[in-house]
């Protein structure tokens, strides 16, 4: 890791706070922020600015206190929360990604820039196993947003010098901090539920396949790519990684094999919609080539982690 000041923004969210948390472990000088404080305990000790990520002033003024030296952009409003409200969302991701990209290529002190993509990005046209210059015409605001973010990021690296790096994350799957209303949340819910009641009701599909990650190797993919020496870099705009993939039939299939009695039914909703435009899958042969990617964690194992980890955070609830 690069000793610095690692300043997050949207530290309250899913990826927030694993982030934070990984970067504690490791030593570094964290700085949170967020519209609301981290709710994780390890997290409460911590320093704190609470932040709206469209204020330009009050980003300037916090990052420069901070002498903050990465920043992670975190904040961005998800694929099904945005569709309920699309001039919020496409201001958020929009408004917000700007401020920052106007601030790093000002500051004598931010030295790199990591800000998040998706598979949201791409839309009916792509393929199903997704190449990294596959089509992309997104139909959700969130994926648009993302769309043009990626645009941006590789105009403030080529005209203004920003070190900015970014990867697309399918689903995102952990244990420490809830989802924020992304289409793929049910990868989450569906271990609570199992463990709370026996049985889940899946607002996708059943044959519905999907690209995801466990959050460990999504941390582990951050700390990597903004550790890669940047003349080996040669994706301007955001890098594909890919964990795993599955359906929610096969996904409860294996919860089944360790839950007795766990059965799943489906209703599914608005979001399937927006699911069945994304890719099954993501190729990315360029993050590990360019940068080593490699993930560690496939479905068995996430299954088997996260029904232990539910288990536990039930326990204590």
């Amino acid at each position: 890791m690069s000793q610095g000041v690692h300043f997050i923004i949207g530290a309250s969210g899913q990826l927030g706070t694993e982030l934070a948390l990984s970067l504690v472990s490791k030593g570094e000088h964290v700085v949170l922020s967020d519209v609301r404080r981290p709710a994780h305990q390890n997290l409460q000790s911590l320093e704190y600015v609470t932040l709206d990520v469209r204020d330009r002033g009050a980003i300037d003024a916090a990052l420069i206190a901070a002498e903050a030296s990465h920043v992670y952009l975190l904040a961005a409003a998800l694929s099904a929360r945005g569709e309920g409200d699309p001039e919020w969302a496409w201001d958020l991701n929009m408004r917000g990604l700007l401020n920052i990209m106007e601030h790093a290529s000002d500051s004598q002190t931010v030295k790199q820039v990591f800000w998040p993509s998706s598979i949201a990005v791409f839309g009916p046209e792509t393929p199903a196993a997704a190449p990294q210059c596959g089509e992309r015409k997104p139909t959700t605001v969130y994926g648009i947003s993302k769309n043009a973010g990626e645009q941006w990021c590789a105009w403030y690296r080529e005209h203004r010098g920003v070190d900015v790096r970014s990867v697309r994350f399918p689903g995102l799957i952990g244990h420490r901090a809830v989802p924020g209303g992304g289409t793929t949340d049910y990868a989450v819910d569906i271990f609570i539920e199992a463990n709370l009641t026996g049985r889940y009701t899946c607002y996708l599909n059943e044959d519905e396949r999907l690209p995801m990650l466990y959050m460990d190797d999504a941390v582990d993919c951050i700390h990597d790519l903004m550790a890669a020496p940047a003349d080996r870099l040669k994706v301007a705009t955001s890098y594909n990684v890919h964990g795993m993939d599955f359906t929610p039939a096969e996904l409860g299939a294996a919860i089944a094999e360790r839950v007795e009695g766990f059965t799943m039914d489906y209703a599914p909703d608005f979001r399937q919609a927006i699911a069945a435009n994304w890719p099954d899958s993501l190729l990315d042969a360029e993050a590990r080539a360019d940068w080593g990617w490699s993930p560690k964690i496939g479905m068995n194992e996430l299954v088997s982690i996260m029904l232990e980890a539910k288990k536990v955070v039930l326990s204590e609830t």
